[in-house]
């Protein structure tokens, strides 16, 4: 098996048994890295630096040190989580010099469990928007196609963990941010309930809404990673499907879909069914219009804040204005002059999506669960794959031109806002060969469970042809037998 097809468990017991060694696998990638420019998947990349803590995660086992549960194993990490050893930009110049005092919480747990930083992706400038046509660093680019967006704004690390440069990596998700670019890069994506785990140490964009999750090859190594960041045990998949019931929320979420995904969408129900899973039809009732009453309103109000508030405890010597006016990509900084300016959320405003519209959203999910005593609602992802790089204001969908950032975050915005857990799995793709996701949202809290499901349903996906770099490595180190 080619290094690069590791996932995360299996290179970390590997490693564990000396049967390889980190550094190389490091090595491995890193070429492989090389050979990906194109892809413009990352915002720093520091090889001899990876290499070094690679080394020396070989002589710890060589010295039978203890070993934790990532030991040696290369992750990549959104560049909006703070890192005490790379620069944590967000995207963005004004940022270029932030060099974090300390890691983040998140970003500690995983080192603490023997993971080594590999490098920090490429994202939609400040983690406002679903492209990431970042026009400071550049657009990172879908591996199955450099023509088309990987979906943001943690695209870069989507394209990464697609394009076997790592095994995994975090992303950051507001409104659907780690399980889009999920979707479009054909890899696994999960958001856990909001709170779960911790902000501290992340570019933030809203309190209310932000959390990090992980991105994968598979449910197993997303659920890995999410035990070691929560602390929580690891929960095996659902012996079947049998008798398992599954929401399926017909008006809104399956409204207007491109043909190739509703027969994507079509098709797993029908395996599902055939698997024993019971599909019940209900609504989530308002749910598009709580989204709109709420979510923006939110956000924007937040982001004022909340990002004052991370400039200040940086010490970076840059005001909120001073880092709008420096904004590089006119959509990001459009949002945020106009959030500042003549587009000022009120507190008045501000508190009525907060204490009434984002309630009544969460309550309405929670009828949903409920009344229809289902485990989890199953949805397309997005409405569509991959646009096309520069469609950052309208994409087409079919035939006409609609909004990109709403079509994209259509689906998954709602359960962000709400704090409930959602996961995207590749489900499929497109005639033109592009990878399309679908989702499971599940209740508040019930994180375990539906990463258990996911696990049960992951089987039923097909499997996605895997990208082709621009240009390949002229070395293949394979695992020893």
């Amino acid at each position: 098996m080619p290094l690069e097809e590791l996932t995360v468990r299996t290179a970390a017991a590997m490693i564990r048994r000396g049967e390889l060694t980190a550094e190389s696998y490091v090595a491995e990638l890193l070429e492989r890295c090389a050979a990906a420019e194109a892809l413009n998947a990352f915002a720093s990349l520091d090889a001899e630096r990876a290499l070094a803590a690679a080394r020396q995660a070989d002589e710890h086992r060589s010295a039978g040190a203890p070993l934790g549960p990532l030991h040696g194993v290369p992750l990549v990490l959104k560049d909006n989580l703070d890192t005490a050893d790379l620069a944590t930009t967000g995207g963005t110049p004004a940022l270029r010099g932030n060099r974090p005092r300390s890691n983040g919480a998140v970003v500690q747990r995983l080192l603490d469990a023997g993971a080594i930083l590999l490098g920090k992706t490429n994202m939609h400038e400040l983690a406002f928007g679903v492209t990431n046509h970042n026009a400071a660093f550049g657009p990172a680019r879908n591996p199955y196609d450099l023509a088309r967006i990987p979906g943001g704004s943690s695209g870069g690390t989507g394209v990464a963990v697609a394009a076997r440069l790592a095994p995994a990596g975090i992303g950051t998700d507001t409104g659907g941010s780690v399980r889009v670019p999920a979707a479009l890069c054909g890899i696994v994506g999960f958001r856990p309930t909001t709170g779960r785990w911790s902000q501290s140490g992340i570019i933030p964009i809203s309190h209310t809404r932000d959390t990090a999750g992980p991105m994968t090859r598979n449910i197993a190594d997303a659920s890995l990673l999410d035990s070691i960041v929560t602390g929580e045990e690891m929960v095996p998949a659902l012996a079947s499907l049998r008798g398992v019931r599954l929401g399926v929320p017909r008006a809104y979420f399956y409204d207007d879909l491109d043909a190739d995904v509703a027969r994507t969408t079509e098709a797993l129900l029908a395996r599902l069914d055939a698997a024993g899973a019971v599909l019940v039809e209900g609504e989530v009732r308002r749910v598009g219009e709580l989204d709109l009453a709420a979510g923006f309103p939110i956000a924007l109000y937040e982001a004022i804040g909340d990002l004052n508030r991370y400039l200040q405890d940086h010490e970076i010597g840059v005001d909120l204005e001073q880092l709008v006016s420096q904004v590089a990509s006119p959509d990001v900084r459009e949002i945020l002059s106009g959030a500042l300016g003549r587009h000022r959320i009120s507190e008045d405003v501000y508190a009525d999506a907060l204490l009434n519209h984002r309630p009544a959203l969460q309550q309405s999910y929670r009828r949903f669960f409920a009344e229809l005593d289902v485990m989890a609602a199953i949805l397309p992802t997005t409405p569509r794959a991959a646009a096309r790089i520069g469609e950052d204001m309208t994409c087409e969908l079919n035939g006409r031109q609609v909004p990109t950032f709403t079509t994209f975050t259509r689906n998954t915005a709602p359960g962000s806002l709400a704090g409930i857990p959602g996961v995207s799995l590749p489900a499929g793709y497109t005639l033109e060969g592009l990878p399309i996701g679908i989702a499971l949202d599940g209740p508040a809290d019930t994180d375990r469970a539906l990463l258990a499901l996911a696990a049960a349903i992951e089987p039923l996906m097909p499997a996605l042809p895997r990208p082709s770099l621009p240009a390949e490595p002229s070395r293949r180190a394979r695992v020893k037998p």
